[in-house]
């Protein structure tokens, strides 16, 4: 049931009115897999819960799969001091790309610097697995260059409201897992979590879809394990 007070009528199908694959061109291909650590872009929108579920994701799989992170922010290391903050990681294994404009340049158009940030890693830590990519916060369209992550994992959350994922972009419609954060405080926005996953698996196809709450699983199990169904 929505909550109370929530005044979108959702007893019809919205149509989807645009290719919901379409994507912006990516210049790079992608570079063979072997001999390097696989890679996993994480992007959304500002405030979605990206540096928290990349936390989550280091402190379940920490122990097990030998890994390190590359933060992007416009102007600051924001994303990157929050996590060595936290203690997810020892510092040496996390850097910090700034970006100076969109993020989706640094993850898309020009992606020089994060290649540069990963294989900095690589060289630091030989038998590196996985290095987690977060973009900084961007809208719908903001997807990573295939010569830039194997994987990508898009997050939106509830506070958005229940229209997010039906108003598609590359983020929601191509990126191979998308997460809906914070469904805890759905019913403190007035959002349908049934409207919202049907509307996302609708618009997504076979790929898959994932609610989360990382008040109540501060580990994200579900998306830990699919990360470790990648490797």
């Amino acid at each position: 049931m929505p909550a109370e007070g929530h005044g979108h009528g959702h007893g019809h199908v919205h149509p989807v009115s645009f290719d919901p694959t379409a994507a912006e061109p990516d210049h790079y291909p992608a570079p063979p897999p072997n001999g390097r650590a696989y890679r996993i872009g994480i992007g959304g929108p500002v405030g979605s819960g990206k540096t928290a579920l990349v936390a989550a994701l280091c402190r379940a799989l920490g122990d097990e799969i030998d890994l390190a992170v590359v933060t992007n922010d416009i102007y600051t290391t924001e994303d990157a001091d929050f996590l060595r903050n936290e203690g997810v990681l020892d510092a040496d294994r996390i850097e910090a790309v700034q970006t100076g404009a969109c993020p989706h340049t640094a993850i898309r158009d020009d992606i020089t610097a994060n290649l540069d940030a990963t294989e900095k890693l690589e060289e630091r830590f030989p038998g590196l697995e996985l290095v987690i990519i977060e973009s900084g916060g961007d809208n719908l369209t903001a997807v990573f260059s295939r010569g830039l992550a194997d994987s990508q994992i898009f997050v939106v959350d509830v506070a958005g409201g229940d229209k997010v994922p039906r108003k598609g972009g590359p983020g929601v419609t191509t990126a191979d897992l998308l997460v809906i954060n914070k469904v805890d405080i759905a019913h403190l926005v007035g959002a349908d979590m049934g409207v919202m996953t049907s509307d996302a698996h609708r618009m997504r196809g076979e790929l898959p879809v994932l609610t989360q709450s990382l008040v109540d699983t501060p580990d994200a199990p579900a998306v830990a394990d699919w990360v470790r169904s990648l490797l």
